[in-house]
């Protein structure tokens, strides 16, 4: 008798359908309950040393796969959608854009293109985000994995329209001279990695300084640009910031969009961090000008609390965006009817193959309308401020750089101390309330100054949890200055 083929279906559906419901129910339970959990916890070396074992040639029964989930994956997660989570610049996800994760798994969908309500999905998406920026509808975008792709890709159309010539065909070595691309001295890396990805190498993106307000010097753009010039180098792109990583500064962009267009040079905004502000009734002043860029870059898994991962690039010039990417071999043609009649989504970027990102994201802005994300948006402005004056009515906590959006940069300070003995101190407070899972910030470094940073993009936290941060880095500064003058004395 032949051999049955196999397949990666069940053999048994109701073992299947039971564990399926068990992972709702225990998904609601974890999610409701997230406030009673610790952040952070520190994974145990027993559990740890699972997860550096082989491959097993034999599987096992669903229901054991997933109680492993249980056990060693779910109390250990980095803990950003925790309410008391701040450390870096993430959303806190939603339960509606998990389900379309699911769903968006099960359909299996590749969104490189063809006929079908996936597409059809992913390009009312890209829709609703130029509705959100104020783009025009003629406008282009991609959904991609985050903001390092969706920058690349605008920085990538950039270079090519700039370049002055057929780059495609020629490459880099054709062009008459090197390109320049400027940025703050606050620019997100990912704009190095993109430049040197596209063949321009580090030495294209020229840093320009920023004003004590951490904004990009417009005085000292322009010198460079004419510097440029007469160094016969080719100025093409100004990136200008929308939220920068440290403080949450936005550079002028209405400035930026005049002399983009006096010096006739491309402006990106990598708007990954602050661009949704255009959708928040008090925010979206912040951001006034934005929609005068050629190309911009948001993060619809920040400030739209999508699951992991998605960003999107939009491209004003629609052409220009489609001539950068699109290829057409014979497996690829376009056919009259059926599948292959839809639109090739992939003729936008540089994955031929892409998930269903777009369910997530849709679903969640179909239950709860773009006022409330907008709402949510001015909440955590509003947290900010609120953290803002806590610190500065609390004694020992210095405020060291006044709140652009919402992130808030401060520190512990006894007085007595030197910058390095306070950067030794507040990274050890940082890691304690870690450890401890009472609360997540991360660290950086402003105008030579170490500290404490609260990136506040969490549509859970409250008043009361920015009330008990405060209250740690005391608690816990008060412990470990005494140590420390205890080990001096």
């Amino acid at each position: 008798m032949s051999k049955l083929p196999e397949t990666l279906d069940p053999a048994d559906w109701e073992t299947h359908r039971a564990v399926a419901h068990q992972m709702v129910d225990d998904a609601i339970d974890y999610i409701r309950d997230v406030r009673s959990r610790p952040v952070w916890q520190d994974m145990p070396p027993q559990v740890r040393e699972q997860f550096r074992k082989g491959l097993s040639h034999e599987g096992m029964p669903l229901p054991n796969v997933y109680q492993q989930v249980m056990t060693e994956v779910f109390p250990f997660p980095m803990g950003n959608i925790h309410p008391r989570f701040w450390m870096w610049y993430m959303g806190a996800s939603n339960f509606t854009g998990a389900m379309g994760d699911f769903l968006a798994a099960i359909l299996g969908s590749n969104l490189g293109g063809g006929d079908h309500a996936a597409a059809e999905i992913d390009k009312q998406v890209i829709g609703w985000m130029k509705e959100m920026i104020g783009y025009p509808a003629e406008a282009s975008g991609t959904l991609v994995s985050g903001g390092s792709m969706a920058n690349l890709i605008g920085l990538t159309v950039a270079r090519n329209v700039m370049s002055g010539i057929d780059l495609r065909n020629e490459g880099i070595g054709a062009l008459s001279a090197p390109m320049r691309f400027y940025g703050s001295d606050q620019v997100h890396s990912c704009h190095r990695i993109a430049v040197e990805a596209m063949g321009l190498g580090n030495n294209a993106l020229r840093r320009i300084p920023s004003d004590a307000d951490c904004r990009m010097d417009l005085a000292a753009l322009r010198t460079a640009i004419t510097e440029d010039r007469a160094s016969g180098l080719h100025p093409a792109c100004v990136i200008a910031t929308a939220g920068t990583v440290n403080t949450g500064a936005i550079d002028d962009l209405a400035a930026i969009a005049d002399l983009c267009a006096e010096e006739g040079l491309w402006m990106h905004v990598d708007g990954c961090i602050g661009g949704l502000l255009a959708i928040a009734p008090k925010g979206r002043a912040m951001v006034n000008g934005i929609a005068r860029a050629d190309s911009i870059a948001i993060d619809p898994h920040k400030w739209l609390h999508a699951p992991f991962e998605v960003g999107c690039a939009l491209v004003k010039d629609a052409d220009a965006h489609l001539r950068t990417f699109t290829v057409t071999p014979e497996y690829l043609e376009a056919a009259p009817r059926g599948i292959a009649s839809g639109a090739w989504l992939h003729d936008f970027g540089l994955q031929t193959s892409r998930g269903f990102r777009a369910l997530k994201v849709w679903m969640a802005l179909k239950e709860h309308g773009l006022a409330k994300f907008g709402r949510l948006i001015d909440q955590d402005l509003d947290h900010a401020c609120y953290l803002s004056d806590r610190i500065i009515a609390t004694p020992n906590l210095e405020l060291c750089f006044p709140g652009v959006i919402n992130i808030v940069c401060f520190r512990y300070d006894p007085g007595g101390l030197s910058e390095e003995a306070l950067k030794r101190l507040n990274t050890e407070i940082m890691v304690r309330m870690q450890e401890t899972g009472i609360a997540a910030v991360s660290d950086t470094t402003v105008r030579g100054r170490h500290c404490l940073r609260a990136a506040i993009n969490n549509h859970r936290t409250l008043p009361s949890d920015l009330d008990m941060l405060t209250g740690e880095v005391v608690r816990l500064g008060e412990i470990l200055a005494q140590n420390t003058r205890m080990k001096k004395g």
